[in-house]
């Protein structure tokens, strides 16, 4: 709880201490004092008979724990309780409400917030993992494509630059990769200067389409306004996942893979594979060589150089 816990403390604080030993309502709790059930049908919600301050820090105490776990609608009745007791009906429920309505908003922007990267505001891994999940369910999307992307020569901006001007290179670069995104897809940062594309309900072609106007888009981008010798380009591999196919780690295992044969081919290029082949998106696939990996979950073997069709 914040905001001096609901303004309750304060006025249970400032209660006068009993000089007898403490009573059975005074004890420390050192268990939840109620069952986190419904318990509108009592007056106290569970907690003992004792004077009023007493029983009121005893609300407060069970309202923050079931705040904390999301129990909204019986946090609210005890502190409401809490209130009564302290105020007298007069004080009526609106006050209560507000609080309520606050704690809900704050659990709202801390879900949303652990969902972010710290540093970029884009989505993390952990909300990654979670959406491609249930993306790849019965029912989810109607084929998916995943992309990662990687900053060619990254460590070079953090060596020449310093670290501080690198953070600010990955937050300048998430806006530019979600920039022109379709409607339901997103970007979230999959590691260091690894970004992941989540393309929902979209076939290989549309994917590939989207990633290589991605990658053109940070290619032409001026960069100089960081710093006048600063250029940038990425690379990416995409895959492609039938809305049959739940498998999430065979899907980014064969994104990861098309992302490192694309810096094998030269880098600032956009690896897919049709046909059981590795080809590069847009003026990239006019070079000479690209490797052609097997896919993942294939009889290893080695990987051949062959011309690109």
């Amino acid at each position: 709880m914040t905001d001096a816990a609901w303004k309750v403390r304060p006025a249970v604080q400032a209660a006068p201490a009993a000089s007898e030993p403490p009573r059975r309502w005074e004890m420390p709790m050192t268990a939840h004092p109620v069952d986190h059930g419904d318990q509108s049908g009592t007056d106290n919600g569970g907690v003992a008979a004792g004077p009023p301050a007493a029983r009121a820090a005893l609300h407060t105490a069970a309202a923050e724990r079931l705040a904390a776990h999301g129990d909204w609608e019986p946090a609210y009745r005890h502190l409401r309780e809490a209130v009564r007791l302290l105020h007298g009906e007069r004080s009526g429920t609106r006050e209560p409400q507000d609080e309520l309505d606050r704690l809900r908003r704050e659990h709202a922007e801390a879900h949303e917030q652990s969902r972010r990267d710290a540093l970029t505001a884009s989505y993390n891994r952990r909300y990654l993992d979670e959406r491609l999940a249930a993306l790849v369910a019965p029912g989810g999307a109607g084929g998916l494509c995943l992309a990662l992307a990687d900053i060619d020569h990254f460590k070079q901006v953090n060596d020449t630059h310093g670290h501080p001007f690198g953070d600010r290179v990955l937050q300048r670069m998430v806006v530019e990769l979600g920039r022109a995104l379709p409607e339901g897809a997103f970007c979230a940062r999959y590691g260091g200067e690894e970004f992941a594309l989540v393309l929902p309900d979209r076939d290989l072609d549309d994917g590939v389409r989207i990633c290589e106007a991605a990658r053109e888009r940070i290619s032409e981008h001026d960069w100089s306004a960081m710093h006048p010798d600063l250029r940038l380009t990425i690379s990416v591999g995409i895959a492609q996942a039938p809305a049959t196919v739940a498998e999430v780690d065979a899907l980014v295992a064969d994104a990861d893979l098309l992302l490192y044969t694309a810096k094998q081919a030269g880098r600032n290029a956009v690896a897919y594979r049709r046909a059981g082949r590795v080809r590069l998106a847009g003026a990239a696939g006019a070079r000479r060589s690209i490797p052609q990996p097997p896919a993942p979950g294939t009889r290893p073997g080695t990987a051949a150089r062959l011309s690109a069709p």
